[in-house]
């Protein structure tokens, strides 16, 4: 199996920079799974969505979308449980 590339787009870039080094690291290091295995167990397809999925990182959830035809990880938000679905 090949390794994907994981991208930010700018909005989760952002959102990541601002949270303490040692949260930061350990989404990093669950980011870096993702690589080599998208759709690890726990993570979950959002309903509603076509490509869009999540990971829970301790209180933190993860968003992301998964091109397979491109081998590409696009984390699109992060955020609290309680704030990471408003728009």
């Amino acid at each position: 199996m090949s390794k994907y590339k994981v991208f930010f787009k700018s909005w989760a870039d952002r959102q990541l920079r601002k949270l303490p080094d040692a949260l930061q690291r350990r989404i990093v290091g669950e980011l870096e799974t993702l690589a080599h295995n998208p759709r690890p167990r726990g993570v979950v397809k959002l309903a509603g969505h076509e490509n869009l999925w999540r990971i829970r990182v301790g209180d933190y959830r993860v968003l992301y979308e998964i091109y397979d035809d491109r081998l590409v990880i696009l984390v699109l938000r992060l955020a609290r449980r309680k704030d990471v679905y408003r728009p």
